[in-house]
Order: C-alpha cells, then structure tokens, then sequence
C-alpha cells in the first residue's frame, strides 16, 4: 500500500480541503439518498401504472357492461311499450264492446218498459157482501144451481206521463190539432223574449180492456192450517166426521181432500147452503189430536175473458215541449193557452190544457183514444 504524503502547504488550505472531504460525504448521502428515493418514486409509478391499467380495464369492463344494459333497457322499453300498445288497443276494444253492451242493454230496457206499460194494468175490484138465502131445491142437481157466477169487466184507461217543461192541449176540432202539428216550432212571444214550443203527435201507451168470470161454489169450501200427528187417512176421517156435524153447522159430506204437507184441503157436501153459511165464518173447529179451529174460505173459479189491446193517438191532443221557465207556472200556462186559441197563430178553440214546470211530473189518463 502507496502512502502519499500531501504537503498541503498552509494550514488554511488544509481547512479547505477538509471542508471539501465533508461537503463530498455530504454531497455523497444526499446522492444516496436521492437514489432510495427515486427508487422508492420508480416503485410508486410502477404500482400506480399497474393501477392504472387495471383501472382501464375495469372501465372498459363497466362500459361494456354499461352497452349491455344500456341494450336490455332499450329492448324491455320496447316491450312495454309494445305490451302498452297492445293493452290500450284491447281496452280501447273491450270499451267499444262495453258501449255496445250498454247501448244493447238500454235498447232492451226501454223494450222491456215499452211491453211492461203496454201490458201493464191496475183496477181495483170492489168488495162484494154476499148473503146467502133459502136453496132453490131444483137446481140443487144441476151444474148452473152448484155456483154463484159473476162477470166483471176491467178497463186500463190509456195513459202518458207529462213531464217538466211539457204542455198537453186538447183541441174541440181535430182539424185545428193538425195544423199545429205541421208546424216545425211555434214562436211564442212574452214580455221581453220569445218562446219556440214545439208540437209533437203524442203516442199513448197501450190500454186492455178484459173480463173476468168468476164462479164461487155453492157446494165446496177450502180450508188450511190443519197440522196433525195423525196419518192422512186418519187425518182425512177426523176432519169428515167434524165437517159432517150440524151442532157446529156442518152438513152430510160428499168428499174431503187433504194435502199433510201443506196442511190444506178441500171439502165438498152433499147439499148447498152448508157451503155459504161456513163462508160467512171463516172459521170451523174440528177434532184432531186436538180441539182446532182451523180457516175456511169459499173455491173461487175465474178464468179471462175477450182480451183487448189498444193503443193509438189522440186526434185532437197535441203534445208542447221545449218550453223553458219564463213564467210562473199559471202565467205561463196562461200565454200558452191564449197563444194556442188564436187563428191567427193556426189555433182554436181549445177543450182543455194542462202544463206544469220544470221539475215536475203528472200522469194523465185519458177517457178515450
């Protein structure tokens, strides 16, 4: 090994270089230690480019997944939209078939109010007190001596309903009622307006006009409410032994029928007379398992009669409508009616007039068509 020996002359330049020997170990660590960092910097980018490409990948995995769902949502959109297409033009087809259905249902409605008011009759029948007197013993064998025989003839008067809003007026000459229907509209005037009425031919509904034969027995009586724990023969003699007691106002019987399920019947007798006397009671005891009183009441026999149908329109009645509330109901009642007398108006002489307001409503009967 070489030594070297430095005469480095003056004592200040020893110093130097000293100082220059420490600045280099100085200069030397910082080297190294720069070296570790950018090592350390060298890793880092290393990582982060690692990072960065995984980063890329996985974006373009999430784009590529985006495209995917982004094509199943355009496909299921057109689905629907095509189901919604599909569901509006089946409601809009099932709303057709709806409509038509009601239009059917109301068509048959007002067929079904049309056949209900041409068929359609009330008539009350008055009570009829009967009394009974001695039997005419020759015609006890006939078939005209066993009934009381009686006919009744029932008439439906022809109707309309007249509704708010609404005139009926009745012309003396038919020829007067023909010119108004004509007309289109009548103008009528008031104070500070003017009323277009118009005429319409008015169609009633049907009437019927029928008989009713009605034979009540002489000979025979029906009777119910007979409940018994007997068997029906049995039953059925109980209830012959009492009808044949004249003590409680029976008479010889001809013949008992007895239904037990509804515990009703029919007794007949030999003679008349028995028959309405019991009638007139309405009642009757007899033996069963007890003592009962049982309902009688007479056998009614009626059958219909020569059925008539009517319907038409009235010559001399026309029908106002499209009349508003301009005036109290007798005011306007009364410029209708002067209106309608005039012949300068196309009217006349008017029989009778009948108009009510709005909101209102009136059943008219007619006497004839």
């Amino acid at each position: 090994m070489n030594h070297f020996t430095l005469n480095t002359g003056s004592g200040e330049e020893e110093k130097g270089i000293a100082d220059a020997l420490k600045e280099l170990e100085m200069w030397k660590g910082k080297v190294e230690e720069a070296t570790c960092v950018k090592a350390d910097l060298a890793l880092e980018a290393a990582k982060q480019e690692e990072a960065k490409t995984k980063a890329g990948k996985d974006m373009n995995a999430a784009l590529e997944q985006q495209d995917k769902y982004r094509e199943e949502y355009t496909q299921a959109t057109f689905a629907i939209e095509g189901e919604i297409l599909r569901l509006q033009m089946e409601n809009k087809l099932l709303m057709d078939r709806l409509r038509g259905c009601k239009d059917y249902l109301e068509l048959k409605r007002t067929r079904f109010d049309e056949l209900r008011e041409q068929f359609k009759f009330s008539a009350q029948i008055p009570d009829i007190k009967l009394k009974f007197s001695d039997v005419l013993k020759e015609e006890e064998d006939s078939e005209v001596g066993q009934h009381i025989s009686g006919y009744h003839t029932i008439t439906q008067r022809p109707t309309t309903v007249l509704t708010g809003g609404q005139a009926l007026i009745t012309f003396e000459e038919k020829k007067v009622a023909s010119q108004i229907l004509k007309m289109a509209k009548c103008p009528v005037p008031l104070e500070k307006d003017k009323l277009d009425v118009i005429p319409k031919r008015l169609t009633l509904g049907s009437a019927v006009k029928f008989g009713i034969q009605l034979d009540v027995s002489k000979k025979a009586l029906k009777f119910s409410g007979v409940r018994s724990a007997m068997s029906q023969e049995a039953t059925r003699g109980h209830l012959e032994s009492g009808f044949s007691r004249p003590s409680r106002g029976g008479g010889e019987v001809e013949r008992v029928d007895y239904d037990p399920d509804t515990g009703t019947g029919k007794v007949t007798f030999l003679n008349t007379g028995v028959a309405e006397r019991l009638a007139l009671i309405g009642k009757y005891n007899v033996d069963l398992d007890a003592h009962v009183n049982i309902k009688v009441e007479p056998v009614l026999q009626y059958h219909l009669e020569g059925f008539q149908a009517f319907c038409g329109a009235p010559e001399r009645t026309v029908l106002l409508d499209n009349i508003r509330d301009m005036e109290d109901e007798e005011d306007m009642a009364d410029i209708l009616e002067i209106f309608f007398q005039k012949q300068t108006n196309s009217g006349g002489e008017i029989e009778s007039f009948k108009y009510i307001s709005r909101g209102k409503e009136l059943l008219v009967l007619f006497d004839v068509i």
